[in-house]
C-alpha cells in the first residue's frame, strides 16, 4: 500500500502543478458564464426590428395588431405602397386583401422566420378576433378574453414526501441538474479515461514502466495511477462547485441596495415589487437564485454525483488502462481497441436524453442499474425525487452493482496489464487479452 501511496501522489502531484489544471480549472466557471451572458446579450442585439406599412385595412386589422417595439411595429393610414415604402422609411410593405386570404408582404430583404411569425400571428389573431364580433361578442369581452389567456399558466406541481409532507416539483430544474451532471460525468469518462490511457501507453514507450515493475508490482502501478488522475478530477470538480456557488450567492452584490430593500419587503409582504421593469427583473434573478438553491437538496446530488463519478471513472479506467498496456505506437490501435469501450458510454448519454422525458421508463430504470451505462442514466434520475421516482431498491441496487462492476474490471485489468505492460512488438486483440485475464 506504500508503494500505491507514493505513485498516487506523484501522479496527483504531477497534474495538480500543472498550468493547464490551474487555468482550466479557475478560468472554465468564469468562461461558462462570459458564455451565457454574451450568448444572451448578442442574442438580443441580433433581434431584427422591422417597421412595417399595413395597406388595405378593411378597418378591424388595425384594433386587433399589436406591435412589438423589439421585434415588428406596423404603421397604418401611411399611404405607403411597393414603390414608396422605403422612402418613407418602411422595411416592408403589407397587402390586406378585401376577399382572399392571399396575404403579401413585400421588402428588399428577407424577413427573418421570427418576425414573419409574429406577423403571421397578429394577423390570425385580427381575424379571430373580427370573426368573434361578428358573433356577437363585444369588444370589452373579447379584450379581457385575450388578455386572460394571453397570461401564461403556472402549473404547480405538487409531490407528496414519503413522510406525508408536500413539497413543490419543478420538473425544469430537475432537467437542467440531471442533464448536467450527466453530461459532465460522460465527458469526464472521456477524458481522465484518456489520460489514464496515454500515461500508461507513454509510460510503456518510454521504457519507464520497466524501471518502475522492477521496484513494485504491476497491478499497484496501474491502482496509483488511476486513484492518482481520479483525485486530480474530484479536485477540479470540487472547486468548479465552490466557484459556482460563490458566484450565484455574489449576484446581490451586483444589484443596488434600495432594489434588495424593495426585493425583502416584497418577500416579507408576498406582493409585487414595485418600482417599474428594472426592480421586477431583479426580482426574477433572485426568484431565480432562490430557487437554483432552495429548491434543489443540493446535499444528495452533491454526494451521488461524487459517488457515480468515482464509480463510473474508476470501472472505465480500470479498462482504459488496460488498453493503454497493450497499445504499440500505432494510433489506430488504440482506436480499435477503444471502441468497444466507448460505445457503452455513448449509449448511456443517447439514453440520458430519453429517460430525462420519462426517468420511470423500463429503460431508463434498467440503464440506471447496469454498471456500463449506471453512472450517467442514475444521475438524470436522481433530481426528479428520491424514493419518488428512485426508489430506494433501485438506488441501492445500482449502487451495489457499479461497485461489483468496479472489482470486475479492476480484477480483468490488472490480468491484463501484468502481461501487456511488458510485451512490445505485438498486436493484441479483445480475444487474446481475454486469455490472459483467465489463464492461471
Amino acid at each position: 500500500m506504500n508503494k500505491i501511496g507514493l505513485i498516487i501522489q506523484r501522479e496527483y502531484l504531477t497534474r495538480v502543478r500543472n498550468k493547464t489544471f490551474l487555468l482550466s480549472t479557475f478560468l472554465l466557471p468564469v468562461v461558462m458564464i462570459l458564455f451565457i451572458v454574451g450568448s444572451t446579450f448578442f442574442a438580443i442585439k441580433s433581434r431584427e426590428k422591422r417597421k412595417v406599412a399595413v395597406v388595405n385595412d378593411p378597418g378591424y386589422f388595425q384594433n386587433n395588431m399589436k406591435s412589438d417595439s423589439s421585434s415588428v411595429v406596423f404603421y397604418f393610414g401611411t399611404a405607403a405602397d411597393s414603390l414608396n415604402y422605403e422612402a418613407k422609411g418602411f422595411d416592408g410593405v403589407l397587402y390586406l386583401p378585401t376577399a382572399s386570404n392571399n396575404y403579401e408582404l413585400r421588402s428588399t430583404k428577407q424577413f427573418g422566420l421570427e418576425s414573419k411569425g409574429y406577423i403571421e400571428r397578429q394577423l390570425n389573431k385580427a381575424i379571430e378576433s373580427h370573426m368573434l364580433q361578428e358573433k356577437g361578442i363585444n369588444k370589452a369581452t373579447l379584450d379581457s378574453i385575450n388578455k386572460a389567456t394571453d397570461q401564461a399558466v403556472d402549473l404547480n406541481n405538487i409531490v407528496k414526501e414519503e413522510n406525508g409532507a408536500a413539497r413543490q416539483a419543478n420538473a425544469g430544474l430537475a432537467y437542467g441538474v440531471g442533464f448536467g451532471s450527466g453530461i459532465l460525468i460522460y465527458i469526464t469518462m472521456f477524458i481522465f479515461g484518456a489520460m489514464v490511457m496515454r500515461g500508461v501507453a507513454e509510460e510503456k514507450m518510454n521504457r519507464i514502466a520497466e524501471v518502475i515493475v522492477s521496484s513494485c508490482k504491476p497491478f499497484e502501478l496501474m491502482m496509483g495511477k488511476i486513484i492518482g488522475i481520479a483525485g486530480v478530477g474530484l479536485t477540479q470538480f470540487l472547486l468548479w462547485i465552490i466557484l459556482i456557488f460563490a458566484l450565484i450567492s455574489s449576484m446581490q452584490f451586483f444589484l443596488p441596495a434600495e432594489t434588495l430593500q424593495q426585493i425583502q419587503d416584497a418577500q416579507a409582504s408576498q406582493q409585487n415589487l414595485p418600482g417599474g421593469a428594472n426592480n421586477a427583473m431583479a426580482m426574477k434573478i433572485m426568484q431565480a437564485k432562490a430557487t437554483l438553491v432552495e429548491g434543489v437538496n443540493w446535499g444528495m446530488i452533491i454526494f451521488f454525483f461524487l459517488f457515480y463519478f468515482l464509480g463510473g471513472y474508476l470501472f472505465y479506467a480500470a479498462l482504459f488502462a488496460a488498453i493503454g498496456s497493450v497499445i504499440n505506437e500505432d494510433p489506430q490501435e488504440a482506436q480499435s481497441l477503444m471502441l468497444p469501450i466507448t460505445m457503452p458510454i455513448i449509449f448511456a448519454f443517447i439514453i440520458l436524453t430519453s429517460s430525462l422525458q420519462n426517468p420511470n421508463s423500463p429503460v431508463a430504470v434498467w440503464a440506471s442499474i447496469i454498471p456500463f451505462t449506471s453512472p450517467i442514466v442514475m444521475m438524470g434520475r436522481i433530481p426528479f425525487g428520491v424514493p419518488q421516482t428512485v426508489p430506494y431498491w433501485q438506488l441501492g441496487l445500482s449502487m451495489v452493482s457499479l461497485i461489483g462492476g468496479f472489482l470486475a474490471t479492476t480484477w480483468f485489468a490488472g490480468k491484463v496489464y501484468r502481461t501487456g505492460i511488458l510485451m512490445y512488438g505485438k498486436k493484441a486483440s479483445w480475444k487474446e487479452m481475454a486469455k490472459w485475464a483467465f489463464k492461471k
